[in-house]
């Protein structure tokens, strides 16, 4: 893939890179969150594993589901569907939060 002339970026294209950078420190860090808690909420309920252990492996994986969001983030074919498909990722995790709490 050959380089770009200098100066032939624009703003457009800048502005868009910043944006998936955004998407994948902020967003990524949210959606890693959002689905750990609802993990951490769900594994005690479908499984024999304890509160603590629930809550290691959740965590645990959390650090996968944040590589892979970030990684996701620079593959989308734009940066607003980054940020959409994000959304889409984290208002689901939020859903089964609100859901696993109201029935405990």
């Amino acid at each position: 893939m050959s380089k770009p002339a200098k100066g032939k970026m624009g703003a457009a294209w800048r502005w868009s890179i910043a944006s998936r950078v955004l998407a994948a420190a902020l967003g990524g860090y949210g959606l890693a969150a959002l689905l750990s808690s609802a993990l951490a909420l769900l594994l005690p309920r479908v499984s024999n594993a304890s509160r603590a252990d629930a809550v290691l492996i959740a965590s645990l994986l959390s650090f996968a589901v944040y590589t892979v969001a970030a990684l996701w983030v620079f593959h989308a074919r734009s940066a607003s569907r980054a940020w959409a498909g994000l959304g889409l990722w984290a208002l689901a995790s939020g859903m089964m939060i609100l859901a696993l709490r109201a029935g405990s």
